[in-house]
This record gives structure tokens, C-alpha cells and sequence, in this order.
């Protein structure tokens, strides 16, 4: 079962400050692509019919460490773990690297509820993973997530 993803994405000079460097806010768009494209991947959409439920993941929490600047046109290396799975929710961990290169220039987590949407009332409701999901991922082994 799958447990970690990698996809490329490049900074765009709408993603970058005055100081020409990416928006802090811009990680969080790369974590989430990085997650959809992870989901694709598998066959599975964030959004999603089940059976006669609509199912999605909003975010529960959300953080990242920025530890080296990136600048526009930099290619993006992002690498996705799913580092935690409960009944309910998954939290996954993301680094980012620029091409080519070792050194983690950023580490991000989101951590996303499974839920159930009413469609006439719009209202979430959690609840535990279909098992049609469920069984298409899994946590990643504790060695992986030790960031460098």
C-alpha cells in the first residue's frame, strides 16, 4: 500500500514576494496539489462520491518550517508521506527540496478529516475511512519520517 509520493512543481513568479522569494502562504497551495496529485495517483479524488454519500478531506491543522529560501523558477522536488493514519483522518508530511539538490529547503503537515457532506445542507459529519480507501493507504515506516 502506498505510503509516500513524489511530484515536481516549479515556483511561479506569482508565487514569490517582493523580495523575490516564495509567499510562506505559497507552501500550503504546493502541499495541497502535492496531496490531490498523491490521491489521483490512487484512483481517488479529494471530493468524491461514495456509494450514496459525498465524501472529502477538509484540513483540520496545517504548519510549516521554512528552513532555505526558493525563488522563481526554482523546480520543486516534493516529496509526500503520509505520516499518521487513524480511523478518521491522515496527516500527511511533505519536504521540499529544489532539483537537484539534498538539503530540505521546507517541511510541511496538513492533517485531514474524512467526512461525510449532506448534499441538500452542505453539513460535514466525520467519519471513519471507507474501507475502499482505507485500504489504499497506509502510514509510512518510522525511519522515513526522520527529517534530515
Amino acid at each position: 500500500m502506498p505510503y509516500e509520493f513524489h511530484c515536481r512543481q516549479r515556483v511561479e513568479f506569482a508565487d514569490t514576494d517582493m523580495a523575490g522569494i516564495v509567499h510562506f502562504a505559497n507552501f500550503f497551495r504546493y502541499m495541497e496539489r502535492a496531496e490531490h496529485e498523491f490521491l489521483r495517483s490512487l484512483g481517488l479524488s479529494v471530493h468524491a462520491v461514495n456509494g450514496d454519500a459525498l465524501v472529502s478531506w477538509p484540513r483540520v491543522h496545517a504548519e510549516c518550517t521554512y528552513r532555505a529560501p526558493l525563488s522563481f523558477e526554482d523546480e520543486l522536488n516534493v516529496h509526500l508521506l503520509v505520516r499518521e493514519k487513524r480511523s478518521k483522518a491522515v496527516t500527511y508530511e511533505f519536504r521540499f527540496c529544489k532539483q537537484g539538490e539534498a538539503d530540505v529547503a521546507a517541511v510541511g503537515s496538513i492533517t485531514v478529516v474524512c467526512v461525510s457532506i449532506d448534499p441538500a445542507s452542505g453539513h460535514m459529519t466525520p467519519i471513519a475511512i471507507p474501507e475502499s480507501i482505507d485500504r489504499l493507504i497506509e502510514a509510512a515506516p518510522p525511519e522515513l519520517l526522520e527529517v534530515k
